[in-house]
């Protein structure tokens, strides 16, 4: 029903827009008794054999959103009925921003791809935290954090150490965004020094909890073999929990849409079907190279069951969708999982 019916209806309206409408229509339906009932019976799968021990958590099942659906998380509960394993919110900055000016959501139809550069648009910290305080238990929940945009160079680990330090209590992991091409001095972020220096002190803030939470690095899919290698380093010296490759591309080899296109579009990450072999390499060079010395939560591309398979088994332990579940709609989130019992 969502391909042929309401796919067509939402691709006729701007992409932002009809994001937030969707928001409110699941919210709406939500609310009707029986509802939520019927959506985990259409698309819910309950399986022992899904089930994933990592960092410490255990996760129903492998199919996760990725960040930037929910950045606020204000939709978590809801989504959860339509069978996914775990959900990550975010990015979260500890102060409310607009991100970049619009018009910064374009979908790109031929090629099942979207760029976006949203620029870490969020109600900010305070906001997020009142939402997540709503959390009825249905799964595991993930905080991608970040910096706003307007914060200097030398305060960029504060703003980090803000986010985690106050949504501790509140997520089951945490994420350091640090690969977003949308947001300003992504060199910085990027280099490896600053990374052990962010990396460290968030480590640092974990040990002061009681109950520590695990710590993931999510990376670029642009990076050589020679980045990786360095993300391979950097993972042994700060014994950092896990990686998620990977974040939205700059590169535009190989796209169906007109250069022309492009141009009007201008800057910004592109997700979807176009970056899935370059997620899918990535994957595999960290996997094999570290020889599995880390989990990899696989993201980018994922459009159908075949996709979900590619990741895990170029060595993903866990998977993400966003795009694909724009295109695909929840039905790709039972596909996935009952391919991977058939697998089983």
């Amino acid at each position: 029903m969502y391909k042929l019916l309401l796919r067509p209806l939402f691709f006729l309206f701007d992409p932002e827009k009809i994001h937030h409408f969707t928001f409110s229509l699941i919210q709406f339906t939500s609310k009707i008794p029986g509802v939520p009932g019927v959506f985990r019976s259409f698309y819910a799968i309950e399986n022992p054999k899904l089930e994933r021990n990592l960092f410490g958590l255990t996760f129903k099942n492998p199919v996760g959103l990725a960040a930037g659906f929910d950045k606020n998380a204000v939709l978590y509960n809801e989504l959860a009925n339509f069978g996914f394993g775990f959900i990550e919110i975010g990015t979260v900055t500890p102060l409310a921003q607009e991100g970049n000016p619009k018009k910064r959501l374009f979908r790109l139809k031929d090629d099942k791809g979207i760029i976006n550069r949203m620029g870490f648009n969020n109600e900010g910290l305070e906001a997020a935290i009142a939402q997540l305080k709503k959390n009825k238990g249905k799964l595991i929940i993930g905080g991608n954090l970040g910096k706003n945009t307007q914060t200097k160079p030398e305060e960029y680990t504060k703003d980090y150490l803000t986010c985690f330090n106050a949504l501790h209590p509140y997520v089951n992991y945490f994420v350091l965004n640090v690969s977003c091409p949308n947001v300003g001095s992504h060199a910085k972020l990027n280099d490896k020094d600053y990374l052990l220096e962010l990396i460290g002190a968030v480590q640092k803030a974990n040990k002061t909890f009681e109950k520590q939470k695990p710590i993931l690095l999510k990376i670029a899919p642009d990076l050589n073999d020679n980045q990786l290698d360095e993300i391979i380093e950097l993972i042994a010296e700060t014994n950092l929990d896990g990686v998620i490759a990977s974040n939205t591309s700059t590169d535009r080899t190989g796209l169906k849409a007109s250069e022309a296109r492009l141009a009007q579009i201008g800057n910004g990450g592109l997700s979807g079907q176009p970056i899935k072999d370059k997620a899918t390499r990535v994957i595999k060079y960290l996997a094999n190279k570290s020889n599995k010395a880390f989990p990899i939560i696989g993201v980018g591309g994922i459009h159908s069951a075949q996709d979900a398979l590619g990741k895990l088994e170029a060595g993903a332990d866990l998977i993400q969708i966003y795009t694909g579940f724009i295109y695909e709609g929840p039905a790709l989130i039972k596909q996935i999982n009952k391919a991977i019992l058939n697998k089983s």
